[in-house]
């Protein structure tokens, strides 16, 4: 069966700036939560949900995006991305009420979300 992408994370040294620049390119609304510096993309018929945020502690959040795809068992997926060549590059986490998700670096080195609903 093959998974949609479920969520687009995009990390940025400005945030604000990149927000204003996604919201206006592509007529996102964004709702921004002050107590993470998060913009939430409102998703829509025609719009992935996801969020635009800043790059910061090390290797965890650079520069850059990620899709996620939901997957049936993120520590399932993550293992097998392991015996297909790609490496961790975040540890799995819950984000509570909501999932889990891990990112993980194909053998290219592209950043690959893993995400499993609660």
């Amino acid at each position: 069966m093959t998974r949609p992408a479920a969520w687009i994370d995009i990390t940025a040294t400005d945030a604000a700036r990149s927000r204003a620049f996604y919201g206006e390119l592509l007529g996102w609304p964004i709702h921004v939560v002050e107590e993470i510096d998060y913009g939430l993309v409102e998703p829509g018929p025609e719009r992935l949900p996801g969020g635009v945020g800043r790059a910061g502690n090390g290797n965890r959040h650079p520069v850059g995006m990620v899709t996620y795809f939901t997957v049936d068992d993120v520590a399932t997926a993550l293992a097998r991305a392991l015996e297909l060549g790609a490496t961790t590059a975040v540890e799995p986490w819950e984000v509570p009420g909501m999932g889990t998700m891990a990112v993980v670096l194909d053998p290219d080195g592209t950043r690959v979300g893993l995400w499993t609903p609660a």
